[in-house]
């Protein structure tokens, strides 16, 4: 939306990011209020996301408009297929079977969804989502808690590259940020069974043509 509202692809990139950081301190703060996690369980894989991130980001920032503008619509075009198959109810199936303890696998793996995050950050949630509850063993309450926390932190070190190589428009990035907000505490509230399945097919159309128009031209 920010690149077809003007935005080159690069600072689009970036600009998500206030959106995604305000939208994250308050599921934070929601599930830290309802005592659903503590900042020690989600550290140890917080660590080398943020790492992952920085190298992302500063990959983001150096490369070709044109290239960024392909690697979205590219994104756009494999997230319209998790959309449709829906591999997160799989997920979901799995949550509270695995009983992992922290070790070197998932240190890997979350260092490389970090990387993933701080290049481009749209979709990260299945990923990270994947990862508590396939590789850390975590339940799917406390894998969603510690989610928002991971992606909370990281994406302030990424946010931070983005501001300081001139990468993020500001007034785009606060109206993104209030109507993001805005458009979660209604649907969370007035959302209703039967619009769920609409609202898919609508989203699912608007990705599919925004990845096709990103990486043809059309």
């Amino acid at each position: 939306m920010l690149m077809f509202m003007g935005l080159p692809a690069n600072v689009a990139n970036g600009t998500n990011r206030i959106a995604i950081l305000l939208q994250n301190v308050v599921g934070v703060s929601s599930f830290k209020q309802q005592k659903v996690f503590t900042f020690r369980e989600g550290i140890w894989l917080t660590i080398p996301a943020v790492i992952g991130s920085i190298i992302g980001a500063n990959l983001a920032i150096n490369i070709d408009e044109k290239m960024m503008g392909q690697a979205i619509g590219a994104l756009l075009v494999i997230m319209f297929f998790l959309i449709l198959f829906k591999p997160e109810k799989w997920v979901k199936l799995q949550a509270g079977k695995v009983d992992e303890k922290p070790n070197i696998a998932n240190v890997v793996i979350f260092f490389f969804i970090g990387l993933y995050g701080g290049f481009i950050q749209a979709g990260v949630g299945f990923f990270l989502l994947a990862g508590l509850v396939l590789g850390a063993g975590f339940d799917l309450i406390k894998a969603n808690a510690i989610k928002l926390f991971i992606v909370l932190i990281y994406t302030f070190f990424a946010l931070g590259i983005f501001i300081y190589n001139d990468q993020v428009d500001w007034k785009f990035g606060l109206i993104l940020a209030v109507g993001n907000m805005l458009g979660a505490f209604v649907a969370s509230r007035f959302a209703v069974n039967w619009g769920t399945k609409y609202i898919r097919i609508i989203l699912l159309v608007a990705i599919a043509a925004s990845g096709i128009k990103l990486l043809f031209g059309f």
